[in-house]
């Protein structure tokens, strides 16, 4: 009899040890970590994609008819200002030239013939005016046949790079085909457009004299070594897009930029008293982003938020929270609005450094 009231003390024990380890896991499952928007100041990056041209770009095109006669240059090289880089074949504009040289020199002849004759009162004044008129007029013509001739030599108007041929040697040129691009790349143009509000934001917090810094976001996601500075936005928005486009000038001395590639422009924008949570606080239904706020009774309530940035880890609020009130941070999937929780609070500035990025 003794034993058997030993055997049933201990089982009973035992169901009330387990049953309260049972419970006091059960009370430490459900309780849940809360923490509180951060307000403060901070940055965000954008990103925007850009276009990227050269500062100067053009096209070099015959100014007058003829068979190209020699190249002096190669597609994909370096020239200099002044450097003979096409010739079209001059042979018929140095005949214009001489001819027009030698209609000067007559003109000329019959000029000082007639001023010494003018000086000895020989002639009247108005034959000597006609004469140095015709002499005026035959300088002009030497100069024009100059000019002409001038045409037949294709110089780099600049510095710069070579595009591809669009003619070949012994190409019968008319006045005004095209025969290359040249680029002047020491400096790079690099275009991008920014919406309404966030030009407004850019123009409250930037100063003429300080001007924006901005990265450059290559197309094979490598950051450009070089800055670029905000010096240009244009005068109108599209109405159609409500953009206004920007354009940042980047140092390009190794060359590495080309007119026309593509990449993506990062910009950093200054913030005053942002609200910041982290983005594993928030639950998304139906493309909307919400939170569980937990109010003075421990009671959850799902609320929607709209979000005006996002970084890593976190986001920056434009409506839908304060500082003041608190929020799930872990196990939204766990409750339903409505109900009545525990927790655990956590001060925002002790969560928001554990994640992965730290808002300076």
């Amino acid at each position: 009899m003794r034993k058997t009231l030993m055997f049933v003390s201990l089982i009973a024990l035992l169901c009330y040890t387990s049953c309260k380890s049972e419970k006091e896991e059960k009370e430490e499952e459900t309780k849940f970590l809360v923490t509180s928007p951060w307000k403060k100041d901070t940055v965000v990056t954008r990103q925007y994609v850009c276009q990227i041209r050269s500062i100067s770009h053009i096209e070099l095109r015959a100014l007058e008819k003829g068979y190209l006669q020699n190249i002096f240059v190669d597609e994909g090289q370096s020239v200099k200002a002044g450097q003979l880089m096409f010739q079209i074949m001059p042979m018929l504009y140095q005949a214009e030239l001489q001819k027009a040289q030698a209609e000067a020199d007559f003109v000329e002849i019959e000029y000082k013939n007639t001023k010494r004759l003018a000086d000895s009162n020989i002639v009247a004044p108005n034959e000597l005016a006609m004469a140095k008129a015709k002499y005026d007029k035959a300088k002009a013509e030497l100069a024009l046949a100059q000019v002409h001739l001038g045409f037949t030599e294709i110089k780099a108007p600049f510095d710069g790079i070579m595009d591809h041929f669009h003619v070949r040697l012994g190409s019968l040129l008319d006045e005004g085909d095209l025969l290359t691009t040249l680029s002047d790349n020491h400096e790079m143009w690099v275009y991008f457009n920014v919406p309404e509000a966030e030009y407004l934001n850019y123009k409250a917090n930037v100063q003429t004299e300080n001007l924006l810094k901005v990265n450059l976001l290559m197309a094979n996601n490598q950051l450009f070594e070089y800055p670029g500075v905000v010096k240009t936005i244009e005068a109108d928005f599209n109405n159609e897009t409500g953009n206004i486009a920007f354009r940042a000038t980047f140092p390009n001395p190794n060359g590495l930029l080309r007119h026309g590639e593509t990449g993506n422009i990062q910009m950093t924008i200054p913030l005053k008293n942002a609200i910041i949570i982290p983005q594993k606080a928030t639950f998304e239904i139906l493309e909307k982003k919400y939170v569980f706020v937990v109010d003075k009774d421990k009671v959850v309530h799902s609320r929607e938020i709209t979000i005006a940035s996002e970084m890593p880890d976190l986001y920056v609020i434009k409506g839908g929270l304060n500082e003041n009130e608190r929020i799930m941070l872990e196990g939204i999937r766990k409750v339903k609005d409505g109900d009545k929780i525990e927790y655990t609070y956590e001060d925002p500035k002790t969560v928001i450094p554990k994640l992965k990025i730290y808002v300076e």
